[in-house]
């Protein structure tokens, strides 16, 4: 292994880091010849992880390191500077999905989509305590009321705190209400009228599907005026454990109750969004299979008024809604509809998706479910 060569007081440009292997390997590899800071130029878009460095990074995209580049060339003494803890407002593309996001489908409750949602969880400015070190300076601890964290840690009090809010407004809804609310209200699109984009797999960049963000981004302020939501009570949740293989003395820790129902078992829970497996492997080519959903939907908004389904398209399904219009009368009404998905037995692709969309005559209201369709199989998890 050669001897790491000592550059002294410059700043260095690298260029060719297609991968956060790569690009870790350069700061290390600069950080430690004794630079004033390093430039790398690089296509990967993950690059979260190098913002905390104690050493001073600087990562461009390959179109601005060319800029670079040709500065450098076209120079005898090029010179550059770089400025720190300076805030960007407006970043566009945003929101994305990092990898550490948490990712379905679920091992416990496959026949439940997850996640639900997402939420800001990515360089949050966070309260710290004052007696544990944020960082170090030439080995001497630094302390600070607040922090840089990032993490799903960072994204649930986000979250938590919309449930709050939306508590405080509607008293009287219950926790599925209000996950509901959150649900089908949420954003999908980035704040360049694209769909919200997945960059947790390297420079992969696609467009996020339901089994990585949920139902989307959280959007506070359409939660709080949803239109329809989609309520389960605790029978509800006892028949999908019933359904699910739990015991009798399982459900009963669950439920806190000396008595158990399972006469009607039920994995189709009333939950804002739809999930279907196409896996069967030693199936005829030729086999079409339907996966087949019900739901009901309560009215929370004012009076009479008429929703109407629509279905984004899904390559090599069939997706029907039956009925296709819902005709309220009254608040608080319910009413009840089928969902279902044709498609063959076993699925080209590991996801597909799109999402139903009920949107009321007026157009104040669109409520919004997301559905996968995968060939993914997970594994129930032990309940022992």
């Amino acid at each position: 292994m050669s001897e790491l060569i000592k550059i002294g007081p410059k700043i260095v440009v690298c260029e060719g880091a297609f991968d956060s292997n790569d690009l870790s390997d350069q700061v290390e590899n600069v950080s430690s010849a004794n630079v004033t800071a390093g430039v790398f130029i690089t296509n990967f878009t993950d690059t979260e992880e190098f913002i905390g460095n104690g050493f001073p990074v600087v990562i461009v995209s390959l179109k601005d390191g060319k800029t670079i580049i040709d500065y450098i060339k076209n120079n005898n003494s090029p010179q550059a500077s770089a400025e720190f803890r300076e805030t960007d407002l407006g970043i566009e593309p945003a929101p994305r999905l990092t990898s550490y996001s948490s990712r379905g489908p679920s091992t416990s409750c496959p026949l439940v989509m997850k996640p639900d949602i997402m939420a800001p969880g990515s360089l949050i400015l966070a309260a710290w305590p004052q007696n544990i070190a944020v960082d170090s300076n030439n080995s001497q601890p630094m302390f600070s009321n607040f922090n840089i964290l990032s993490g799903t840690s960072m994204a649930c009090p986000h979250a938590a705190g919309v449930a709050a809010l939306l508590r405080k407004a509607h008293p009287d809804w219950s926790p599925a209400a209000i996950r509901s609310a959150m649900m089908t209200t949420a954003d999908t699109m980035d704040n360049t009228m694209e769909p919200i984009k997945d960059i947790g797999f390297g420079n992969r960049i696609n467009p996020a599907t339901p089994l990585d963000m949920g139902a989307g981004q959280v959007n506070p302020n359409k939660a709080l005026d949803p239109g329809l939501i989609y309520d389960v009570n605790s029978t509800d949740y006892v028949r999908l454990l019933c359904a699910t293989n739990f015991t009798e003395k399982q459900i009963q820790v669950i439920t806190r109750s000396s008595s158990t129902d399972c006469s009607n078992p039920s994995s189709d829970l009333n939950y804002p969004s739809f999930i279907a497996y196409f896996n069967e492997k030693k199936s005829p080519s030729n086999l079409t299979i339907v996966r087949e959903f019900h739901r009901t939907v309560t009215n929370v908004g004012e009076g009479t008024c008429i929703y109407t389904a629509s279905v984004t398209p899904m390559r090599g399904l069939k997706v029907n809604v039956m009925p296709d219009k819902l005709e309220f009368k009254t608040k608080y009404e319910k009413l009840s509809y089928k969902l279902t998905i044709e498609g063959p037995a076993l699925l080209d692709e590991t996801v597909t998706f799109g999402y139903l969309n009920w949107a009321d005559a007026g157009g104040k209201h669109v409520v919004r479910s997301p559905i996968a369709a995968t060939s993914l199989k997970p594994e129930l998890s032990s309940k022992n």
